[in-house]
């Protein structure tokens, strides 16, 4: 499956993110930063790029936040990182992965890596 995930490039802390996901799965998408695409051209909005992760890819397939990270796990040839994707989909889990999302995303800019720059909106 061919995904492509979009991140704010300009923000540490989701760099990191993207670098940990770089050395620790085994599958990851094609990354992008927003600040790089024509957003229009992709469906995407300068909202929808700013408060969260997008993950795109075959047959219309979109997800943000919480839900691009559950299924970035869910595809992953692992047991515990397919399980750990599976579960976070799943209600109630899926309500509190994304409140625990919004609030690191409200926050990147203070934690590890984050700086000044990182277009907090979340």
């Amino acid at each position: 499956m061919s995904l492509t995930l979009v991140y704010d490039g300009d923000c540490g802390f989701c760099r990191r993110c993207v670098d940990f996901g770089h050395d620790h799965l085994p599958v990851m998408p094609k990354v992008s930063r927003w600040q790089d695409l024509d957003l229009e051209a992709h469906g995407l909005t300068l909202d929808e790029v700013t408060t969260s992760i997008q993950l795109m890819g075959p047959n219309g397939l979109r997800a943000s936040g919480a839900r691009a990270v559950a299924v970035m796990l869910a595809v992953q040839p692992g047991l515990w990182w397919r399980t750990a994707g599976r579960v976070m989909l799943v209600p109630p889990v899926s309500s509190a992965a994304e409140a625990v999302y919004r609030l690191i995303a409200r926050n990147r800019h203070r934690l590890p890596g984050g700086t000044g720059t990182c277009s907090v909106n979340g």
